[in-house]
Order: C-alpha cells, then sequence, then structure tokens
C-alpha cells in the first residue's frame, strides 16, 4: 500500500501491476475533488472539497454520476460523483513528470471515468502521471436557468474544479502542476476544446488534445436551453414560469427521474433524435452577472475570431469513419427514418436557421453528393454522418483556431484498424472496415469493459506503442515527434500548410484534409446564409 498526503488529509491508494507486463504502478481511486452536490447544491457550481479525518481509503473507484448506462441500459451511479483517480508509476521522480487529465465523452449524457473503459495501464510507464475524473451529466450537470444561482455549465465547473485539484495536489504523486495536459474525446472533446476558450481556465494547463469532438459539432449545441429547463419541469409535474420555485421543486425530484429525460421543445426535435445530433442538456453561453463567474460567456466561434482563446499547444483529430461506431442505432430506425424525411440530412445548426424551402433545397444538393439521389445505403449514410456530425465542425474548428502567445497547432487522423478497434467492428457487417469513434481510445487506455488483451511482441502492441508515444511526447515536449525516432517529423498545422498526419499503420504525411467534402459544406453553408 502507497499513502499520499494531499490537502485534504491522508490517502492510501494501490500498489498495481500493469496488464502490459510493464511493471508495477500507484493507483489512488475514488478522490473527492469538490463536495457532493446535492440537496441544496444540486444543479449548482462545485463547492471546494472538505478535508476529513485520519486516512481515507482510495483503492475504489467513487460512483459515476447518475445515468442510465449506455451499454447495460439500467440505472447506475450517484449525484455524489465528483471524484477523480490518480495514476503514478513513481511518486517520487527526480524531476517531476508531465501531467496528463483525461475527461471522458458519452454525449453529456453517459460514461464515467472508471477503468472499465480507462484504465492506466497503456500510459501510466510512460513517464507521466495520469488523471481521470466523473463529472455531472444530463440535466444535473447542465441544467440552465439563466439565474445566478444557476446559469448553467455546472458540470464544466466540475472540470474546472478537477484540474484545480490537480494543480494543487499533482506533485504529491510525482506530477508537475506547471505541466498540464487536458485531453478528451467526443463530449470530452468538446470539453477540452472549451476550457480552450474559457476565461476561467486560463493557468490550469498548458497543452489540450480535443479527440473527436469541438463546441461546433450539432451534438454540442444548445437549443433554448432556458425554456428546456421549465418543459423539464412540466415534464415532471410542475408548470411554472418562476426559475426560483422550478428550482426548488427540481432539487426535490429523486434523482432517477433526472436521468434520460426527453424535455423537447420544438415537436420535430423528437423526430429528429439522433445519436450525434440532438442531446438535450450541453454546453450553453452564460447569461453574465459580472462576478466573474462564467465559464463560458460568448459563442465559441466569435471568442476564436477575436482571439480570446487560453494559450496552448493543440493536437486536434478525428477517425476516418467516425461514425461506424452509430451502426447499430442506424439500423435500429434512423436510416429509415432519413430515407423517408428530407430534413433529417440537414445539420440541426442549418436547420434552425432557414425556412422550409431552403430546407428542401439544401436536402436535395446533400443526398445527390453523398447518395446520388439513390435510397440511403449504410457504407453511404456513414460517411454522410462521419462528414457532418464530426470531421466537418472539428476542420472548421481548427481553421478558426487562432495562434496566440506560443501555442503550437498539430492534425492527425486516426485510420489503423485491428482487432482492438472494437467501437468501429459494426462496420464489418457492411463492408466498412475502417477506425470509427473511440477507436484511438483503445490504443491510449486498457478497457476491460471490452476483454480484449494486451499482447506484446504483436501488430496491435506496436501500435499501441506508436500512438502512446505520440500523446504522451505531446504531453511532454508540446510536439508528438520531437526527433525523427517514430519515423516521421510531424508538421504543424495553419490555415496555409493545412499540413497534418494520417496515423496508419505508420505515420504518413498530407495536407489538406477532406478537402472536396469541405468545399462542397462551405456552399451549404453560404447557401443557408450561416457563417462557415
Amino acid at each position: 500500500m502507497a499513502k499520499v498526503k494531499v490537502q485534504q488529509g491522508w490517502l492510501p491508494g494501490a500498489i498495481m501491476e500493469s496488464e502490459t507486463g510493464e511493471g508495477k504502478y500507484y493507483s489512488f481511486r475514488g478522490v473527492p475533488y469538490a463536495q457532493p452536490p446535492v440537496g441544496k447544491l444540486r444543479f449548482k457550481a462545485p463547492q471546494p472539497p472538505l478535508p476529513w479525518e485520519g486516512i481515507r481509503t482510495a483503492t475504489e473507484h467513487g460512483p459515476m454520476s447518475a445515468q442510465i448506462h449506455y451499454f447495460t441500459r439500467k440505472f447506475v451511479g450517484s449525484e455524489d460523483c465528483l471524484h477523480l483517480n490518480v495514476y503514478s508509476a513513481d511518486l517520487t521522480p527526480t524531476k517531476k513528470m508531465p501531467v496528463m487529465v483525461f475527461i471522458h465523452g458519452g454525449g453529456f449524457k453517459y460514461g464515467s471515468a472508471n477503468d472499465d473503459l480507462y484504465g492506466p495501464d497503456l500510459l501510466v510507464h510512460q513517464g507521466v502521471v495520469l488523471v481521470t475524473f466523473n463529472y455531472r451529466l444530463e440535466a444535473l450537470g447542465f441544467l440552465c436557468l439563466d439565474t445566478e444561482e444557476v446559469p448553467g455549465n455546472a458540470a464544466l465547473k466540475d472540470q474546472l474544479a478537477a484540474l484545480k485539484w490537480v494543480k494543487d495536489n499533482i506533485v504529491n504523486f510525482g506530477g508537475d502542476p506547471d505541466n498540464v495536459t487536458v485531453f478528451g474525446e467526443s463530449a470530452g472533446g468538446c470539453s477540452t476544446s472549451l476550457h480552450l476558450i474559457s476565461p476561467m481556465s486560463k493557468g490550469l494547463f498548458k497543452k489540450a488534445i480535443p479527440l473527436s469532438g469541438v463546441p461546433y459539432c450539432d451534438w454540442c449545441l444548445p437549443f433554448e436551453p432556458k425554456k428546456r429547463a421549465f418543459l423539464l419541469g412540466k415534464d415532471l409535474g410542475i408548470e411554472t414560469n418562476d426559475p426560483n420555485e422550478l428550482l426548488e421543486f427540481l432539487q426535490n425530484v429523486p434523482v432517477e427521474k433526472l436521468v434520460e429525460t426527453n424535455p423537447i421543445v420544438l415537436s420535430f426535435e423528437d423526430y429528429n433524435q439522433d445519436l450525434y445530433k440532438l442531446y438535450h442538456f450541453t454546453p450553453v453561453i452564460e447569461k453574465d452577472f459580472g462576478k466573474g463567474h462564467n465559464f463560458l460567456t460568448e459563442d465559441p466561434m466569435e471568442a476564436l475570431k477575436n482571439k480570446r482563446i487560453n494559450d496552448a499547444d493543440v493536437l486536434i483529430g478525428y477517425a476516418k469513419e467516425e461514425a461506424a461506431s452509430g451502426i447499430p442505432k442506424f439500423e435500429a430506425s434512423l436510416l429509415e427514418k432519413t430515407n423517408r424525411f428530407p430534413e433529417l440530412v440537414v445539420p440541426r445548426k442549418l436547420l434552425m436557421k432557414i425556412t422550409p424551402e431552403t430546407v428542401l433545397e439544401l436536402s436535395d444538393r446533400i443526398r445527390e453528393y453523398y447518395f446520388q439521389g439513390k435510397p440511403l445505403q449504410m457504407k453511404e449514410y456513414v460517411t454522410y454522418k462521419s462528414h457532418v456530425s464530426f470531421i466537418l465542425d472539428i476542420l472548421r474548428f481548427a481553421t478558426h483556431l487562432p495562434k496566440v502567445g506560443d501555442g503550437r497547432r498539430y492534425m492527425y487522423k486516426f485510420s489503423y484498424v485491428s482487432d482492438r478497434n472494437v467501437y468501429g467492428s459494426p462496420g464489418l457487417n457492411h463492408g466498412i472496415r475502417e477506425a470509427g469513434h473511440m477507436d484511438i481510445l483503445m490504443y491510449l487506455f486498457h478497457a476491460k469493459f471490452h476483454d480484449v488483451k494486451v499482447i506484446p511482441n504483436t501488430e496491435e502492441f506496436r501500435m499501441i506503442n506508436l500512438v502512446r508515444t505520440l500523446f504522451t511526447n505531446f504531453a511532454k515536449y508540446g510536439n508528438p515527434t520531437p526527433d525523427s525516432s517514430l519515423g516521421a517529423i510531424w508538421p504543424e498545422y495553419d490555415n496555409t500548410s493545412k499540413a497534418y498526419v494520417e496515423i496508419e499503420d505508420k505515420l504518413v504525411k498530407k495536407t489538406a484534409p477532406e478537402a472536396e467534402m469541405v468545399e462542397f459544406w462551405r456552399k451549404i453553408f453560404e447557401t443557408a446564409g450561416v457563417e462557415f
């Protein structure tokens, strides 16, 4: 057993054996980084953690945020979920190690930091300290009443609290508080991007890696969040126009009633629900009460255009066929619905801003481009969804992302496929053998849930080594390839060079990612009168 002192008290953790056979590491799990957000603290910004007497055992994960589990479809978790996990191979290194703080994905609705998906085994022996953490999900994390008490984004402030805890305590685990990399995938990628923008996050990290998610993505965008909050109340039994009355009511609703809710603002949202298109509770632009407590007070695009971002090195990217991971949902009903209703191929960000006539015009153009006007087939549909739900918006975000200070910019495209690509594997039934959403995580984390073994001296392990080295190099040096030992020197991305690296079975330098697709959508946005 290992014991570490943090600001709140003593933590005895565990000594674990790595699945890779690379040795032992120290594990501290279920560490509270804020007070339990329960009772009158429900929906509000997190409060600093309380000290404890004696010792607090840190050998088990804390509860995940209350949710309907994505895979089992059962209610799991608790409101008392603000816990983190720290993994380190050396608590007293001769030189403090870079720190990597991971934000899990799941549409702000699902997921946790637990080792069922995010075990540290692949990263912990690479000269970094790894931190993973839970944050509030769905209404619990993103309810917005436009009041000073509940302006929205409580979950992003949870993430902020975790970063502050890391800043204050990570040196006791061998980590360098002045060399922190924030990285996250999907909703975690969107969150990472927002930390680049939020003035509250300034000084808490030096590098950022948004994987497969940015604030421009349809599934990350809010729509009438205050109205949605009042409709949630109506669905649960209260009709009121008073935010204080609504808050009191919702603070007394059993937590089980606040997950998997469906407060739709417009009737077509009910039919337009889609794994990659609409989530009800997401980051919002907060009403500014002038107290400096707002995580986000302007549209992310405006912040980028005006260079109001934090100085950090950025590595951003996507998987070749992101939407391959969504095929089970597409098979269930979505393909059939999209075949029937023209507007369903139009991104939500455009749909909300244009006339029905323009919707039909754009729908015809999109269907012709991706499907040549024929009935939708799965293979073409997956490419369309990969573009419209992820890749297009990631590339738009990267184009807008300004250089401030000394920040460097790198872009990747992940296209390697092996038996570890469990998330994109539903594509195999449709002749799609491509890297899907989340697949890159299988080369960065050991996922107990999927029971895919880590076997040294295999081709898959060689790729694990390549991917984890790229990411930990970036955390150490702000550059994925500080030398040529990985077979290439990674060029920086900018709007002139548009240079990026495709991660195949080796690193391949390329330029102008998805240029034809980007140009097609540029014209679509132009017709819609929406800034590209």
